[in-house]
């Protein structure tokens, strides 16, 4: 495309293609008795890194996540040193809150998604701006950073103060339309997948390996978090009472619950989940359960009575589709998540 050759872009594309052929990702077959953690482990040095194996093979995965079978072919990424990566500023259509045609809003605190101490102010953050970059007949646009993430929905998207706002969970709409942010948003195409898991005691025998296991198990979930996966049609865990949900104010209380004996596992997804294990320093000590809880997905979201809100979230969704289908996508995803790695190893 002709907006690809713009002269401020390719200071960015420039040191990400070199980096891509220095070192390009590789196909892996699987071999008997292998599993993502064995594989990351082999080619990464850490059992803990295997996200970077499922970001990049998230069609083949997504269904199965840690099956993998013998004769699988897994695309094996090569990330590139940190110093080839630029960071914030990656589109000229990026500009001030008063030039802008369209007003984006999202927060901080919650890295690697979202957060203005991040490299590229967070992976959704980077991935947006590319999306942005990507949409038909791209036009300005600006990105506010509020600190109060409660006020975002209701009332600055609700008021239409700002027009879409990132990144937002979406609850199960279909099963819920009464919920707040299905009754009064519309969400875009996914624009990552993160996996929510079951932390445990390690050495710990929690078998789970269908949705009866968990009955009768208490799960803590720190307070704030959505709970729609946990009381979805084909579970009712909550609605029946066949799990007990322990809250706690922050998922530090919920890991020291698990630590104390007081519950069975904490529900956190895979980058909370490590990041705290880090920082209490229980690496080593709680491990997450191989089966995932669910796939949530995080998305841009409009007001449904915004003027324009179809025609700026089929713009967004076009334009995200274009990223999928080129390089720059995964190279963003595998950045971040090396990136939060290696923060993690310091």
């Amino acid at each position: 495309m002709m907006k690809r050759l713009l002269l401020s872009l390719a200071a960015l594309l420039s040191p990400l293609a070199a980096a891509a052929q220095d070192c390009p990702a590789e196909t892996y077959t699987v071999r008997p008795g292998e599993t993502v953690f064995s594989i990351a482990e082999q080619r990464f040095g850490d059992p803990e890194k295997w996200t970077l194996i499922y970001y990049a093979n998230q069609e083949m995965l997504q269904t199965s996540v840690f099956q993998i079978n013998p004769g699988d072919v897994l695309t094996i990424p090569c990330i590139p040193g940190q110093e080839a990566v630029a960071a914030a500023e990656v589109t000229p259509y990026h500009v001030s809150e008063g030039e802008a045609e369209i007003k984006l809003l999202t927060g901080t605190g919650r890295p690697p998604f979202s957060d203005l101490n991040w490299l590229g102010q967070g992976m959704t953050t980077e991935l947006v701006h590319a999306v942005m970059e990507e949409t038909p007949n791209p036009v300005k646009y600006s990105v506010t950073f509020e600190q109060d993430w409660s006020k975002q929905l209701f009332p600055m998207l609700d008021e239409k103060t700002y027009d879409m706002g990132f990144p937002w969970f979406k609850p199960n709409c279909e099963e819920t339309p009464e919920e707040p942010r299905c009754a009064n948003f519309h969400f875009s195409d996914p624009v990552v997948e993160i996996l929510v898991l079951l932390w445990v005691r390690k050495g710990q025998e929690f078998k789970w390996e269908q949705d009866g296991d968990i009955h009768g198990k208490t799960i803590c979930r720190a307070a704030g978090q959505f709970v729609h996966d946990l009381d979805s049609q084909d579970r009712q865990w909550l609605s029946k009472g066949l799990i007990n949900l322990e809250r706690r104010n922050e998922f530090k209380g919920c890991f020291e619950a698990l630590m104390a004996g007081e519950v069975d596992a904490v529900s956190a997804n895979v980058f909370n989940g490590a990041h705290m294990v880090d920082q209490m320093g229980l690496r080593g000590e709680i491990e997450p359960l191989t089966r995932p809880l669910s796939v949530q997905t995080m998305h841009m979201i409009i007001s449904k009575r915004h003027w324009r809100g179809t025609t700026m979230m089929y713009r967004f969704n076009a334009g995200l589709a274009e990223l999928r289908q080129s390089d720059r996508y995964n190279q963003v995803v595998n950045k971040h998540l090396k990136y939060f790695w290696d923060k993690l190893d310091q």
